[in-house]
């Protein structure tokens, strides 16, 4: 009966120790709301026809081989999170993002999930490591007594039993991503010290999947969540049944801001979702990681069509009249700017700095507990470097005064007398009927002429 015992402590029934599991029903994720609490305790019991126990052994035996049962429950959580078979069976699954279950069912995956069955995966070595050191008690003493096994596996009474109702908790109401960070972070406010470093190693190890996708988000400017668990998510377009209903000029608009994926991306590619954002992190906090990946994303991949100053020139800011003449090739006109095409990434956002990022992401990501004002701080550093190098692209580079000084001089008419002299250039062509094919090659060269007596005042 000994091994037996000790195999029930590592799930494993049989003659002595019976399962009864078998005959209660563990409530599925959709029936959340009506697990009673008969259906999440012990189902491990003695056999009843063992009449040589007496009463007090056999409440203590069954305190014991309790522990196997949420051993088990664990151990097949922590397996179920980390099987990655649905990877090859991909194509067979109708969702990308499943898991398939050990039952045949299939459940979308979590990353956060995973990394939690990893804390667990931990917790269970160690409980296995104390049953093998009672074994080993055991068969070394030459008269074992039910005392020995107690004296070792006691902490466990204390760990395994939260840990099984936290496991049933997450697995009925499918908690993941932000959700599940903030219901470990909960769970860490207990009276207990070894349970409260059992959940913060959790809470570590759901914290690490996080620094993977701020750095891969802050030092990069990819989303990486497949599973859609991060709190900054792709904003989903409704609108798209309106857009018949819109005029003329706001279809090209919205035509032209699809065609540049920067301007797309920057005003409404990105936002935060409440669902997901851990309530230990501020929204604050989550708008400045939020702008710091935009601008990251702008920084590696910019708009090819847009033009640059040269780093060299940017204390001789263009004039707005001169900015003008360069499109319409008068005689002020300067020399083509150059492209986005030819400026490479390491130019906006310097290696140094990405690599400065990178190391500010990675100590908070190693230490071993979530300190938020540290966080916070990482944070406005990280969105100050973003934010500098964005105004150096924005407003120097691509000389952000200069096109403002432009449109008051020309469509705000602080120059007025550009349109005069341009009226009084294209008298003669207006008074002919318009030729569709040609107006706009018609209208080229009086709109010259007038930048150019405009150039001459």
């Amino acid at each position: 009966m000994l091994h037996e015992f000790l195999l029930a402590l590592l799930g494993f029934t049989g003659d002595f120790v019976l399962d009864n599991s078998s005959a209660r029903r563990r409530p599925e994720p959709a029936e959340a709301g009506g697990a009673g609490d008969g259906d999440v305790g012990p189902a491990f019991r003695l056999a009843p026809d063992l009449t040589f126990l007496q009463p007090s052994e056999r409440s203590a035996i069954e305190r014991l081989i309790s522990l196997g049962f949420y051993y088990r429950e664990l151990n097949r959580f922590a397996t179920e999170s980390r099987d990655l078979s649905w990877i090859q069976s991909s194509v067979e699954v109708s969702s990308p993002n499943a898991d398939i279950t050990l039952n045949g069912k299939v459940r979308k995956g979590s990353a956060y999930r995973r990394a939690i069955a990893n804390g667990i995966a931990e917790i269970l070595s160690v409980y296995r490591s104390a049953v093998l050191q009672v074994e080993q008690n055991l068969l070394s003493d030459p008269l074992p007594i039910l005392a020995t096994v107690t004296h070792g596996l006691n902490k466990f009474e204390v760990l395994l039993p939260p840990l099984y109702e936290l496991v049933m908790e997450i697995e009925q109401k499918d908690i993941k991503g932000g959700q599940l960070l903030n219901l470990l972070h909960k769970r860490c406010h207990c009276g207990v010290p070894e349970l409260q470093s059992c959940i913060q190693r959790l809470l570590w190890h759901g914290h690490q999947v996080m620094f993977n996708q701020l750095t891969s988000w802050m030092v990069y400017g990819i989303l990486q969540d497949q599973y859609h668990e991060f709190f900054i998510r792709r904003q989903v377009d409704r609108d798209e049944g309106n857009e018949s209903a819109q005029s003329d000029v706001a279809d090209k608009f919205a035509q032209k801001l699809a065609k540049d994926t920067s301007l797309t991306s920057w005003h409404s590619g990105f936002h935060v979702s409440l669902d997901m954002l851990p309530e230990y992190i501020h929204m604050r906090v989550a708008e400045s990681i939020l702008f710091a990946g935009k601008a990251i994303r702008v920084l590696r991949n910019p708009s090819p069509g847009a033009t640059l100053l040269e780093p060299t020139n940017q204390s001789q800011t263009l004039k707005g009249s001169h900015r003008m003449q360069s499109f319409t090739g008068g005689p002020g006109a300067l020399k083509e700017l150059p492209n986005f095409s030819n400026i490479s990434a390491e130019e906006l956002l310097p290696q140094a700095e990405a690599d400065k990022v990178d190391a500010m992401l990675k100590q908070l990501k190693h230490a071993s507990e979530f300190h938020k004002r540290l966080f916070e701080s990482a944070v406005s550093s990280i969105r100050t470097i973003a934010a500098n190098h964005l105004w150096q692209l924005v407003v120097v580079r691509a000389d952000l005064n200069g096109h403002l000084k432009a449109l008051k001089d020309y469509f705000l008419l602080a120059k007025g007398d550009f349109f005069q002299c341009f009226l009084e250039e294209s008298r003669q062509l207006m008074r002919l009927p318009p030729r569709q094919s040609t107006a706009e090659a018609d209208l080229i060269v009086p709109f010259q002429l007038g930048c150019t007596e405009n150039y001459r005042r």
